[in-house]
């Protein structure tokens, strides 16, 4: 068996992170060698079922004649959140007024002058 293939050896980036849901999607447009290596990952790490799965439907597939659709496994997707654009636009200039807590349970407020 072929030396046990290590995070960076992956063809779909952060994999350990995806979503099972989406895993499908994500190897659409891999070749039957990417998914081999995939297999074999899962199998020496967290070996689940639903992902071994999965993959071995896929292979199938593909041994079946289906073609790798087009696509970029390593492109963002959507169950990864966009980089922030910059940093926050909160600054003391655009904070709100300041508030006084509510002064039921809270005998010592002086929010509220007591009759």
């Amino acid at each position: 068996m072929p030396d046990e293939p290590t995070r960076t050896d992956l063809p779909v980036p952060d994999y350990d992170h995806l979503p099972v849901g989406s895993l499908g999607h994500r190897i659409r447009s891999l070749e039957a060698e990417d998914l081999d290596v995939l297999r074999r990952y899962e199998e020496a790490h967290a070996n689940r079922p639903a992902v071994l799965q999965i993959l071995d439907h896929r292979l199938l597939d593909l041994a079946e004649g289906q073609r790798p659709s087009g696509g970029d496994p390593t492109a963002p997707a959507a169950e990864q959140a966009p980089p922030p654009a910059a940093g926050s636009a909160v600054s003391p200039q655009t904070a709100g007024p300041a508030q006084n807590p509510p002064s039921h349970g809270v005998p010592t407020n002086p929010a509220q002058p007591r009759g």
